[in-house]
């Protein structure tokens, strides 16, 4: 059996959406087992609200890389404190 193929999130709601209007299988089309299908379609109702979110994903992972370039800012300004009280105390 090979590797696992991995589905982008983008895809996931699309392949659903296909499955609810189709007749037959939507996973047999994609090669999805039917039990990953149906925990994707499981999802949808919670999980593809968050596009239409105030704000939407885009301004979450922002607010998030922002927090991460901060975080990264403060502990640069505090390794560099830190080897000047270790330089002084040698």
């Amino acid at each position: 059996m090979g590797a696992k193929k991995q589905w982008p999130g983008q895809e996931k709601p699309v392949i659903v959406l296909r499955g609810l209007n189709a007749s037959t299988r939507c996973g047999d089309d994609h090669g999805i087992a039917q039990g990953m299908y149906c925990k994707w379609r499981d999802r949808l109702p919670s999980d593809g609200a968050k596009p239409f979110e105030r704000g939407g994903v885009d301004h979450a992972r922002e607010r998030l890389e922002h927090e991460n370039r901060k975080l990264k800012e403060t502990i640069g300004e505090l390794t560099v404190e830190l080897k000047k009280t270790i330089g002084k105390a040698a």
